[in-house]
């Protein structure tokens, strides 16, 4: 017997996946001036299927190194149900996966959806938590929306585990997005609180934050306000080992994170964390020597590279209590 097959039978892994607007095929436009529905440039069936191979390779890559799938996978940046059953159909997930998808209000029609391995996760329910901004404060009837936030309360086994997928908004010119992230950040962190108060469910987050682990609301996050200590993010020592799952300019980014509550440490903890990493595997790196070490983008602004994603996935490892 293997060692890699011995080793997946006592740990689990958890993936985070920013897969960079991954839509199903445009309609043909009417006209070749006429916008198309995702955005992208000549988005065809041609580049969907390399788009959703791309994507499989990357779980094909993960079992190859881990010697397993992950049991739970938080995607964003997906168009909808046909992007999310067309991936799970792709061999490397066999038969076992299915997903968790609510489709949002967000403006360039992406979600948040979570996977998940049927034959060790049960869904017990799950919501989507949307949000509305005003846009001027005195007409009631205008709004912006973003990407809600996905809820899934599972079981694994006998523990029970609350689960936050989140899309933040975007930092842009002068990072007009932030009271947006706040006000998110604030509310989940209040529904984090009352589930530790009101369960001995445990809490596990996943995203992209669009702010580093060393920014306020990340580290705000894993406080109360007596500053007790609620959540641990094992990626801000990743962060501060210059570990990165995307880069703006010149700059080194560590959006994608996943955070525990204490619940995965502690010494009977039926899931114990491991271990996390940023999974840049070089098949995922860009091939022009200008952007090195930098992941394999399907874009370019609108030119196309026929890469996997502008980001890298996260990943955890939790061992198994098998006692």
């Amino acid at each position: 017997m293997s060692t890699e097959y011995e080793e997946s039978n006592v740990y689990e892994l958890a993936v985070f996946y920013n897969t960079e607007n991954f839509y199903s095929t445009d309609p043909r436009p009417l006209h070749k001036l006429n916008p198309t529905a995702s955005g992208l440039r000549n988005w065809d069936d041609r580049r969907f299927l390399n788009k959703l191979g791309k994507i499989a390779q990357v779980f094909d890559l993960i079992k190859e190194d881990h010697g397993m799938l992950p049991m739970l996978i938080g995607l964003s940046e997906v168009q909808g149900e046909k992007v999310l059953r067309k991936l799970v159909s792709e061999p490397v997930f066999g038969e076992t996966y299915d997903f968790v998808h609510f489709e949002s209000m967000d403006e360039r029609g992406v979600d948040v959806a979570l996977l998940y391995d049927k034959s060790k996760i049960e869904i017990i329910s799950a919501e989507p938590i949307s949000f509305f901004f005003e846009i001027d404060g005195t007409d009631p009837e205008k709004y912006d929306t973003t990407r809600d936030v996905l809820l899934v309360r599972l079981r694994y086994s006998q523990m029970l585990i609350n689960v936050f997928v989140f899309h933040l908004p975007s930092k842009r010119e002068k990072d007009v997005n932030k009271p947006k992230r706040n006000t998110i950040i604030s509310d989940i962190k209040e529904r984090i609180l009352k589930i530790g108060i009101h369960t001995d469910e445990a809490v596990l987050l996943m995203g992209d934050f669009n702010e580093n682990p060393d920014e306020d609301n990340l580290k705000n996050l894993v406080y109360d306000d007596s500053l007790n200590k609620i959540l641990h993010n094992p990626f801000a020592e990743l962060f501060i080992s210059k570990k990165f799952s995307t880069f703006h300019h010149e700059f080194g980014l560590l959006f994608d994170q996943i955070l525990f509550s204490d619940d995965f440490f502690k010494e009977d903890a039926l899931l114990k964390f491991e271990n996390a990493a940023v999974f840049d595997h070089q098949k995922l790196k860009s091939w022009d020597r200008k952007f090195e070490g930098r992941p394999f983008r399907t874009y370019a602004g609108t030119r196309y590279l026929g890469g996997y994603s502008d980001h890298f996935p996260v990943l955890v490892r939790l061992l198994k209590n098998l006692d």
